[in-house]
């Protein structure tokens, strides 16, 4: 049985974990098949046919973190093995982290260990109040290795430091304090408020996005330097004379939708559980 879906629908893609009677914990199975996904979600988001992924899990929890029965059996792995089964998550984050398109992590209960770093993966979080978030590996005497340079991302060092080291829970009011959700709603309010922001996402041009993107994430590594300035001013002049461009400009001052608004007709979640 697959521990994970992946559904295409119009441009829309939803990657789901569906192990909810173990509330969706991490194994190798599950990290195996998400990197599979990750990987045919690059193709699609390059080639824009996908233009936004929602990342979410059935069940009460979004993820308790690693399985374990795969914990049980990592007690007999050596470090060879351990390099090897670590070197696939990471695989898995890097792969969330660099997906071209827009993400939306859709948060509605518990998110434990490498969760958090899933969540911090995605540009967007947004939680139920219900939500709770934890870095909970120092409890059995691990450490948020793989995931911290993007949790660390989210909730800054100082932070980090305090619940990475002290594994304390954090609800869903303190983790939108903190940065690491953008957005918290009631419970029953949740599936809306991923929708709204699904069609907020998709009034932007896809190929702005995608430049926008990678443009963030290079800045981040040198904000103030003559290659980024140089860079910046390479990616606002091709976006300028790009297709996407001219008809972004020309539909503003002709005070009409973009043809990529136009297009919109992807099924909501409201839709596709009616």
């Amino acid at each position: 049985m697959a521990y994970s879906t992946l559904i295409i629908e119009e441009g829309l893609a939803r990657l789901t974990l569906n192990r909810p009677e173990v509330h969706n914990a991490f194994d190798d199975s599950l990290i195996a098949e998400l990197n599979e996904h990750l990987s045919q979600l690059h193709a699609l988001a390059e080639a824009g046919d996908v233009r936004v992924v929602v990342l979410g899990s059935e069940g009460k929890s979004f993820s308790a973190g690693a399985d374990l029965n795969w914990m049980k059996r990592m007690v007999d792995y050596d470090l060879e093995d351990n390099l090897a089964d670590s070197r696939k998550l990471a695989a898995l984050m890097h792969g969330l982290d660099t997906l071209p398109c827009p993400t939306v992590c859709r948060v509605q209960g518990a998110a434990f260990g490498g969760a958090v770093g899933l969540a911090a993966c995605c540009d967007i979080v947004i939680a139920s109040g219900k939500a709770k978030f934890c870095l909970s590996e120092v409890k059995i005497g691990l450490s948020p290795a793989v995931i911290s340079p993007y949790v660390q991302r989210a909730l800054g060092e100082r932070q980090m430091r305090r619940y990475a080291l002290t594994a304390e829970v954090m609800d869903a009011e303190t983790a939108l304090k903190l940065g690491l959700a953008h957005q918290v709603v009631e419970h029953e309010a949740l599936d809306s408020a991923v929708d709204a922001m699904l069609t907020t996402l998709l009034a932007g041009s896809p190929q702005a996005q995608r430049a926008t993107k990678a443009l963030m994430a290079e800045v981040a590594q040198a904000p103030d330097s003559d290659d980024t300035r140089e860079h910046t001013c390479q990616v606002i002049a091709k976006l300028r004379v790009s297709q996407e461009g001219q008809e972004g400009l020309s539909s503003f001052f002709e005070k009409r939708r973009p043809v990529w608004a136009n297009s919109n007709n992807i099924p909501h979640a409201s839709e596709r559980r009616s």
